[in-house]
């Protein structure tokens, strides 16, 4: 999901997709570990996608405030 897209999406929206990302990362490390992950380079956008997650939901509670 692109950062436009998430901007978009409500605190709550966010918290739970960033749920689902970090709950994917989990499943990469271990296939990485394991030599069964096809793409390395999954992890480290994934790992961006959920740092962008985190600094919208940041900014979008300290606007709230």
């Amino acid at each position: 999901m692109k950062a436009l897209d998430m901007r978009n999406l409500t605190v709550d929206e966010l918290k739970a997709h960033h749920d689902t990302l970090v709950d994917e990362m989990s499943g990469l490390r271990v296939k990485h570990v394991l030599r069964q992950l096809d793409d390395p380079m999954k992890i480290r956008s994934l790992r961006r996608q959920i740092a962008c997650a985190k600094t919208i939901i940041k900014q979008k509670q300290a606007k709230a405030k």
